[in-house]
């Protein structure tokens, strides 16, 4: 017996059609955020041991016991000078005050807020840094808004198209309902059904 061939049923036609994997493509900004706090730490251990020292000077400086040290300095000075205290020690307060203190402090003290100052420059470029990038972030989506409005129209557009061939007008559409019923078939709000 001769067998009979069955031919393979046809494979079905497939239409080709426009996949679009994106509507636009982003491009990140270079800007990662960094803990400023950290760098400037880093930056702190990794200075010497002069910064070091003009750092701490500068922050005991900045404290009240230094203002009532000062003011116990300048209370000598005044009974020196009233002859409550020797002379010397007049001349000695002078010295400390106008001398030590004014032209050894004061250039110490300028190199320690320079680098306690660091701090607020980091975080100034970092804000800025966070600003910029946010703001490109911004401009892209707006992009992105523009590309959708593009491909909504575009779609709008064939919709219509698709439309008018079928023979309706877009007019005529308010009046189709959802679950293709007209909207003439729909009892109104006023009445019962």
């Amino acid at each position: 017996m001769q067998e009979e061939q069955i031919p393979a049923p046809a494979a079905p036609k497939t239409h080709q059609t426009h996949q679009l994997t994106s509507l636009f493509q982003h491009n990140p900004f270079p800007h990662k955020p960094r803990n400023v706090n950290s760098v400037h730490k880093a930056e702190q251990e990794a200075a010497g041991i002069n910064t070091r020292i003009a750092v701490g000077l500068t922050q005991s400086v900045g404290t009240m016991w230094a203002a009532y040290s000062f003011a116990v300095l300048s209370i000598i000075g005044l009974l020196a000078i009233l002859g409550v205290l020797s002379p010397k020690v007049a001349l000695l307060v002078a010295w400390a005050s106008q001398t030590f203190i004014q032209l050894v402090m004061l250039p110490i003290i300028m190199v320690g807020q320079n680098v306690l100052g660091r701090k607020s420059e980091l975080q100034a470029d970092e804000a800025f840094n966070t600003t910029q990038k946010s703001y490109h972030d911004l401009e892209e989506v707006m992009q992105h808004l523009a590309a959708q409005d593009a491909e909504l129209l575009k779609h709008t557009k064939m919709l219509i198209h698709l439309l008018s061939a079928a023979g309706i007008t877009p007019e005529q559409l308010p009046d189709i309902l959802p679950n293709g019923t007209l909207s003439s078939e729909t009892p109104s709000a006023g009445t019962q059904g």
